[in-house]
């Protein structure tokens, strides 16, 4: 080894205090399981963002990585969270002339889906004794992530924990959804998009996508509407509740 050079622990600990560590783990994290998830044939078993959120826990569990400290580098990828979220726009508008003959019922479903969800998760959690933290975690679980955080500080819960509710319902949405809708035989790519949509927002719209653009288009559209509505709607739904 040279003697103008630091020792390799001097380097590293310039490297893990620095944020751009946790930005290099979080997107190879994701490239990894977006690889795994091509391998394995885009099997929902394994979707991508799962993998890479266990890769995340394990690998700041082992450098001791405080959480704030990997939320110094990884507020990057969160900042484009504002941006997904406006582009939700897009998609509405391509594929808002497809829904002619179909808005009426698909605005039902997105209204019953919605409305079922909180209900079975806020009557679940407390049955089982849940805080009120927990139960007001819950409330927006179905909406995609950059919003529910924002109806959490309306309703007066925590963005954090209802952001952690979001994206394990989409992800276990896009793992199982595929199942539940084979068991009750829905067939249709428009009702199977739109539903993991509804259900499982963002990382649910992505799987719906990679198995089929109609699938997917509808379920960016359910997506974008269950939003919108859900901003609406929500906190007029949780002051009922208390």
């Amino acid at each position: 080894m040279r003697a103008d050079l630091p020792p390799i622990s001097e380097i590293w600990v310039y490297l893990s205090g620095s944020p751009l560590l946790a930005l290099i783990l979080t997107l190879s994290a994701y490239q990894i399981g977006l690889l795994v998830y091509e391998r394995l044939n885009r099997n929902p078993l394994v979707n991508p963002v799962a993998i890479a959120v266990l890769i995340v826990a394990v690998a700041i569990t082992l450098i001791d990585m405080p959480y704030a400290k990997y939320f110094e580098g990884a507020q990057f990828v969160h900042f484009l969270l504002g941006t997904a979220t406006v582009s939700l726009a897009v998609p509405i508008y391509k594929g808002f002339s497809a829904l002619s003959g179909r808005m009426l019922p698909l605005l039902l479903a997105l209204l019953g889906g919605g409305v079922i969800s909180i209900l079975s998760a806020v009557g679940l959690a407390r049955l089982l004794g849940a805080d009120a933290a927990i139960v007001g975690g819950l409330y927006a679980k179905s909406v995609t992530a950059p919003i529910a955080m924002g109806v959490a500080e309306r309703i007066g819960a925590s963005p954090t924990l209802t952001a952690v509710f979001a994206v394990s319902t989409g992800i276990l949405g896009a793992v199982l959804g595929r199942f539940v809708l084979d068991f009750v035989g829905v067939r249709a790519w428009w009702q199977r998009g739109f539903a993991i949509g509804v259900a499982a927002h963002g990382i649910g719209t992505s799987r719906a996508f990679s198995v089929h653009p109609e699938a997917g288009a509808y379920s960016s559209m359910a997506m974008g509407m269950h939003g919108i509505i859900g901003a609406l709607l929500i906190p007029a739904l949780v002051s009922l509740f208390r």
